[in-house]
């Protein structure tokens, strides 16, 4: 893990300097608003667990959180030299959709193991009706190999939602235990297991999801 720590050096005054230069602009174009039901932890590992409307999904997560947060970025994204070098700079890492990808959850893992923040979008792709769609397991089987909380978070588009400047209320929930998702310590967790917490984890953002439809 000691290549990974020397990057997250190096990159951090520029991860930092994005933030300062994407909030205003961001705010403007979006005219996002943030709620969290409570202050997230100051240190330590959790997972971010977010739906995926657009391309614009990974900056807000990062915008809306105080630490610097990794992500899954599908690929594809990293074909481009230029392109895939600054999303890396900026905490991603590929995955390959639609394949148990190994490598890129054992790098979820290790970041977390090593105390850092990875955002996962449960769904494994975006919408493309702008509706929520079945969550995957990749969440549930990083959380429990990791035992690491995940935090629940809902982007919601308020307004025309095929507008790409329509407003956006960013939900970020409680985080869930790993006793919360239900596992067991079983050396064989079986497919239900992972389907039941990924259910648990998708049902506080479609409670999100339906609370924000409408801005207050």
């Amino acid at each position: 893990m000691q290549e990974t720590e020397v990057k997250i050096k190096e990159h951090l005054v520029f991860y930092n300097f994005a933030k300062i230069l994407l909030i205003p602009i961001f705010k403007l174009i979006y005219r996002y608003k943030v709620i969290k039901e409570c202050e997230l932890p100051k240190t330590g590992s959790y997972m971010i667990a977010s739906n995926h409307l657009s391309n614009t999904d990974p900056v807000f997560v990062g915008l809306t959180n105080k630490r610097r947060v990794y992500f899954m970025a599908k690929v594809e994204l990293f074909k481009n030299k230029f392109f895939g070098g600054l999303i890396r700079i900026l905490g991603a890492f590929p995955v390959t959709r639609g394949a148990n990808d190994g490598k890129a959850i054992a790098t979820g893992e290790d970041l977390l193991n090593h105390g850092k923040i990875m955002t996962i979008f449960i769904e494994g792709g975006r919408t493309k009706t702008g509706e929520l769609m079945r969550p995957r397991s990749g969440c549930a089987v990083i959380a429990r190999q990791t035992k690491a909380p995940v935090v629940p978070m809902c982007i919601t588009v308020v307004g025309k939602t095929h507008s790409v400047f329509s407003k956006r209320i960013i939900h970020i929930g409680k985080p869930i235990s790993y006793e919360e998702l239900g596992f067991t310590d079983a050396e064989n967790p079986s497919p239900k297991e992972y389907r039941e917490a990924s259910k648990i984890i998708m049902a506080k953002i479609t409670e999100f999801r339906e609370t924000d439809r409408v801005d207050k």
